[in-house]
């Protein structure tokens, strides 16, 4: 598996589910093609934007730009940065908004931001006069490769992540590259997380291209397309074969639920990137599973090297603020890790790996196992 050696021309990847079928547009600058892209697809559809200020500060002109310039109408909301806006007050918030805007159901919302804003948007958009279309402009990596495709939106509950929200596939996904250069490093690192896990969790061969080709993809090379590219195509093939998680798609919450538990232990803040959290749970996962015997230490090794090679945490240690009340605890992180979403009446189910490359549902996992686990993990750090 190797890299073009040049960037090139857009590339799509189609997610295949029927007539709700829908592109993943990969490239450099096709921003521009948004309104483009929309008006072949909703002739006459006027739009609301939704993103949050540092997004509008650096594309909402430009995304504007490109609707006027193919005839569409739009209108937009600001919301705030960061997982708070994931919350009942932000999904009122957005919905009064597009309602005020007159958005109808044959209207478009244009979720234009990272994971937070898709997610928030698709939801809003979900249960607008009961469904209303939306397209995804995903401006973080991790939002590229993740959060943009499969159908999954929603808000934060008190009481764990993503807990209230539903199944609403976009009509469009628009992923422009050169929205990734206003990134932060830490901001890339972050999504550079959901890309490796594709590797581990099902590619070998790609993650072993990972640790040879990384430096490229940060640099923003033509690597960077490649690795989204082949990032969106796995999870576009797992989509279509299980939209609503009822088998294969678990796979994809690879180091989710131990991730998952630490977000919220720290408050869903900025101490923890929600691809921070899945960098640590990754290695967590990898690390417990050769606890159990499933694969060799020097896997788990392979697989902490590589995701601190490119500066993501990979210890519990390595969190801001570790030795807080929560976060230091097994207990309190098994009572979080209790209100996952893949919990089935009380019993955990862990995406586990038996390789490199390999993954599987592991289904009824003792919680004792889990505990002592974590136990021994926190009295190392």
């Amino acid at each position: 598996m190797t890299a073009p050696l040049k960037h090139s021309d857009s590339i799509t990847v189609d997610v295949a589910l029927g007539d709700r079928s829908y592109a993943i547009v990969i490239g450099r600058d096709v921003l521009a093609s948004l309104g483009a892209r929309i008006a072949a697809l909703r002739p006459g559809a006027r739009t609301a934007i939704v993103t949050d200020r540092t997004v509008a500060g650096h594309w909402l002109a430009r995304t504007e730009a490109a609707l006027a310039d193919a005839g569409i109408a739009t209108s937009h909301v600001i919301v705030g940065e960061g997982e708070g806006s994931k919350s009942y007050a932000g999904l009122e918030e957005v919905s009064e908004a597009l309602i005020a805007a007159k958005i109808e159901r044959n209207d478009l919302v244009i979720a234009l931001g990272g994971g937070v804003v898709g997610d928030l948007a698709g939801f809003a958009a979900a249960i607008l006069r009961r469904g209303v279309e939306f397209v995804q402009v995903p401006t973080s990596l991790l939002a590229q490769v993740d959060s943009s495709v499969g159908g999954k939106t929603g808000i934060n509950s008190p009481q764990g992540k993503n807990l209230i929200g539903a199944f609403h596939q976009p009509l469009l996904v628009v992923a422009d590259t050169a929205v990734l250069d206003t990134l932060s490093p830490r901001q890339f690192r972050a999504g550079y997380a959901e890309v490796a896990k594709y590797g581990v969790l099902g590619d070998e061969a790609f993650f072993s291209w990972l640790e040879a080709h990384h430096g490229d993809i940060f640099a923003g090379g033509a690597a960077r397309e490649h690795a989204i590219a082949t990032s969106c195509r796995a999870k576009a093939a797992i989509v279509a074969r299980d939209e609503r998680e009822t088998g294969e798609r678990a796979l994809l919450n690879l180091g989710h639920t131990f991730g998952h538990a630490l977000e919220a232990a720290t408050g869903f803040s900025d101490r923890l990137f929600h691809g921070e959290g899945v960098a640590v749970g990754i290695v967590l996962a990898a690390e417990f599973s050769a606890q159990l015997g499933m694969i060799a230490d020097a896997d788990a090794a392979r697989v902490q090297r590589h995701l601190a090679a490119v500066g993501l945490p990979t210890r519990l240690q390595d969190i801001a603020g570790f030795a807080q009340e929560g976060l230091a605890d097994a207990d309190a992180l098994m009572a979080l890790m209790a209100q996952d979403k893949k919990v089935k009446r009380g019993r955990l189910t862990f995406i586990l790996l038996e390789a490199v490359g390999r993954a599987v549902i592991a289904s009824d996992v003792e919680p004792a196992l889990v505990r002592d686990f974590l136990a021994r993990k926190l009295l190392r750090a």
